[in-house]
């Protein structure tokens, strides 16, 4: 006899086709995978929320980045489809290493400034050494303050006088063989010695000393003698650049992709750290 009111609908349809399980796994940094849709491969080095909600970030061999929106079977691991999540927050922890890869030290009360100082060109700088040395700076009781061109700095100097437990280190943007920069660096060598240490990177703009691989380009772009570079800088990677209030918008969001020492070239790194520790050596 057969059944007047069919199959129970609740029950699995035997002629269903028989569908895979797509694993769910956590985008935890140096997981490597390849996105589904353009096979690009790289290890996970962080997630970021957008106007479209989730995305992974993946850096390449070459050291390029690019984000990648997290949807279900997305990306392949070990070649296997998978579906990337979010990591799950931990608990709220102390950081063990600091931006500039210092051992983080816990609980530590503000200390009364030293008398000697690291003076930078302009803001850009200063704010790019706060950004990654700023907690190291805090535990040794270091300011750094903006000079807002090399061409004040003798000036400067000769304001503070310079001696024992006043020394001034200072960092130079362009500091290259036969530069404007390279001079003032000499005769401010002559008249105050080890009181006062100039030092500087070989870029014309401290923009330059952010590795363009996290901006996801190979080099920064060349821009023609004549025209401001940061202006031009902008223009070339399709920014706004026409007015001031552009190139301040440009600064943050090249600063914003800045999180650690290692974003960084290695010719602004040895400078800084050469400079805090003349600063903070005992007389």
């Amino acid at each position: 006899m057969g059944d007047r009111y069919g199959r129970d609908v609740l029950s699995a349809d035997p002629h269903a086709p028989n569908r895979r399980r797509v694993a769910e796994v956590a985008a935890d940094n140096g997981l490597v995978v390849e996105c589904v849709d353009s096979g690009w491969c790289g290890a996970v080095v962080g997630t970021d929320k957008g106007a479209d909600g989730w995305a992974v970030v993946l850096e390449d061999r070459h050291g390029v980045r690019r984000p990648f929106a997290l949807r279900p079977a997305g990306f392949r691991l070990d070649g296997d489809v998978v579906t990337l999540v979010r990591p799950a927050v931990a608990g709220p922890s102390a950081p063990t290493r600091t931006a500039s890869g210092s051992l983080a030290v816990a609980g530590h009360r503000a200390v009364v400034a030293r008398g000697s100082r690291i003076w930078v060109e302009g803001r850009h700088d200063a704010e790019l050494v706060e950004k990654v040395w700023g907690d190291d700076l805090r535990v040794e009781g270091v300011v750094v303050e903006p000079l807002h061109g090399a061409d004040d700095l003798l000036a400067r100097i000769r304001d503070v006088d310079p001696g024992p437990g006043r020394r001034i280190g200072v960092l130079l943007d362009h500091l290259v063989p036969g530069s404007k920069e390279t001079r003032i660096a000499d005769e401010v060598r002559r008249a105050y010695g080890a009181h006062v240490v100039v030092l500087g990177h070989p870029y014309v703009d401290v923009w330059q000393a952010v590795r363009p691989q996290v901006l996801g380009i190979d080099s920064w772009p060349e821009v023609p003698r004549g025209r401001p570079w940061k202006e031009g800088v902008l223009a070339e990677l399709g920014r706004p650049h026409a007015t001031p209030a552009d190139v301040a918008a440009g600064w943050r969001w090249l600063l914003g992709h800045v999180r650690t020492y290692a974003d960084l070239e290695p010719s602004l790194l040895a400078r800084v750290e050469e400079l805090i520790d003349v600063v903070t050596a005992s007389d």
